[in-house]
């Protein structure tokens, strides 16, 4: 596929996506969603181990692209946060892990973009806000994800404000993983990306999904869900290969992995 949007650049087993609209400061229109719902679809079915959401230009992203919504009815509007929610959900739908490289400012569905991927290391360059708060259009849909990030009473913080919080304070919050500076941002990137994708291909797919399955279901749910899910997953292949490795005092032989 073609993208005008995107960059899409695979080296060895990994994939980096990244944002190429810095004139609109990566705002997300319908199309700019759509090329990234193709991007990461056509990713989630390849044998990449793993991927790196970027963006190019003075803004990571600036989350919606108000000509989107100026003038538009409700059925449009509504049409355009349904794509952006399929996007989010996508995200952690594919099995690959995904990590924001968050080099500056994320506002808005730009900081939902964020809080939707696996993992964020950020710049100490970065920011992060719901800017809504401070206008007219409160950022309902980017609030989803945050919260479930930052915990209700910095979400709310940040809905309710309106205001840019620092690289910093988003890692003690919990919505970046690791504070870097610019200069070794990408090398924090690819260490993180390395770490988090060794062992089995298959496995950490279902537990990726498993995670989101269960994560927002209260404790006997989410155990009886774990419970099934851990139990079909120790007669996977990979599974097998890494119990017998571990007794035999040998290296594991992955079906697809590191």
């Amino acid at each position: 596929m073609v993208f005008t949007q995107l960059l899409v650049e695979r080296r060895g087993d990994f994939v980096t996506v990244t944002m190429n609209n810095p004139a609109k400061r990566n705002a997300l229109s319908r199309e700019h969603m759509l090329e990234l719902i193709a991007a990461f679809t056509e990713i989630g079915n390849s044998n990449a181990l793993g991927v790196v959401l970027a963006a190019n230009g003075p803004v990571f992203s600036a989350g919606h692209d108000f000509a989107d919504v100026v003038d538009h009815d409700h059925a449009d509007v509504q049409k355009l946060l349904d794509t952006c929610t399929r996007l989010m959900c996508l995200l952690q739908e594919i099995p690959q892990p995904i990590v924001a490289r968050v080099h500056a400012l994320a506002t808005a569905a730009g900081c939902q973009l964020v809080a939707s991927a696996d993992l964020a290391v950020a710049a100490e360059t970065a920011g992060f806000c719901l800017p809504g708060g401070k206008g007219g259009w409160f950022c309902h849909t980017p609030l989803v994800a945050v919260a479930r990030n930052v915990g209700r009473k910095r979400a709310m913080e940040m809905a309710l404000s309106g205001d840019v919080i620092d690289a910093r304070t988003a890692a003690d919050w919990g919505l970046v993983n690791a504070v870097v500076s610019e200069a070794h941002l990408d090398s924090a990137v690819q260490d993180l990306l390395e770490r988090v994708t060794r062992g089995s291909t298959e496995s950490k797919g279902l537990g990726k999904r498993a995670f989101y399955a269960q994560i927002d279901l209260d404790q006997p749910k989410a155990y009886a869900y774990a419970v099934e899910v851990m139990a079909a997953a120790s007669q996977l292949p990979d599974a097998v290969e890494g119990m017998h490795a571990f007794l035999d005092k040998r290296k594991p032989e992955w079906r697809r992995g590191r």
